[in-house]
C-alpha cells in the first residue's frame, strides 16, 4: 500500500537519572510515546520502531535538571499519505450520502457523496446498506469491505483523510484483484467527473 515508508534516524533521548539502572527499558518506553502521532522531524506518523542501542552508557547533560543523553539509531515505520495515493482501508458505516472506513485501525477516512462516481448506488438490503455497482452487481460496497480510494486530503493533527472513489482504481479490493481486466477496460462514460485535488519492529 502507498502511503507507508522506513527512515532510518539518529536520536538521543533524555532521561532522568534514576532511570540508569533500567536503560533499555526507560527507552522503550520513551519512543513508544511516539506512536501514532504525525512527527514533522520524520514526515509521517510513527508506526513502529526498532531500535539499536550503541551503548547502555549516557552522558551526563548538565543543567537545572541534569539528565542523561542516550545516543540511539533506529528504524522507523510511517505513515505519511498524499494527495492522488492509493490507499485501503475497512468500510466501517455507510450512509446515502457517504462512506466511512479506517486504514491501519486508526486513521478514519470520510468519501463525500460527490466522491462517489455514479456507478455505485446507494441500497439498503435486510436493513443493511451498501454501495452496487450498477456495471457489475457483484461489486459491492458494505461495512466491513476492504476499499481501495484515491487520497484528498490528510489532517496531520487529527490523522484524518478525506478520500475518492471517483476513478475506476478504486472500488472493492477483493473484486478488484479477481476482476482486474474488467476495470481497467471500464467504459470511462460510467464515470463522475471528478477532481481529486492535490497532486522487525516494536508496535
Amino acid at each position: 500500500m502507498e502511503g507507508l515508508k522506513e527512515c532510518e534516524a539518529n536520536l538521543v533521548v533524555h532521561l532522568h537519572p534514576s532511570k540508569a539502572k533500567s536503560v533499555s527499558e526507560a527507552i522503550f518506553s520513551e519512543l513508544s510515546n511516539l506512536l501514532f502521532t504525525y512527527s514533522e522531524t520524520f514526515g509521517g506518523v510513527v508506526l513502529a520502531y526498532d531500535p539499536n542501542i550503541r551503548s547502555n552508557l549516557g552522558k551526563v547533560l548538565p543543567g537545572i535538571h541534569p539528565h542523561l543523553g542516550i545516543s540511539l539509531k533506529a528504524r522507523l515505520l510511517l505513515f505519511n499519505p498524499k494527495p492522488n495515493m492509493l490507499l485501503e482501508g475497512e468500510v466501517v458505516k455507510i450512509t446515502p450520502q457517504s462512506i466511512h472506513a479506517v486504514v491501519l485501525g486508526f486513521s478514519s477516512v470520510f468519501i463525500g457523496d460527490e466522491d462517489i462516481r455514479n456507478d455505485f448506488k446507494h441500497k439498503i438490503k435486510s436493513g443493511k446498506e451498501e454501495y452496487i455497482s450498477q456495471s457489475d452487481k457483484k461489486h459491492k460496497i458494505k461495512v466491513g469491505t476492504i476499499l481501495r480510494f484515491v487520497v484528498k486530503s490528510f489532517d496531520q493533527d487529527i490523522l484524518h483523510i478525506v478520500g475518492s472513489i471517483a476513478d475506476d482504481r478504486t472500488g472493492c479490493a477483493l473484486w478488484m484483484d479477481k476482476n482486474s481486466d474488467k476495470w481497467t477496460q471500464s467504459d470511462s462514460t460510467t464515470r463522475k467527473t471528478k477532481n481529486v485535488h492535490g497532486e522487525g519492529f516494536q508496535s
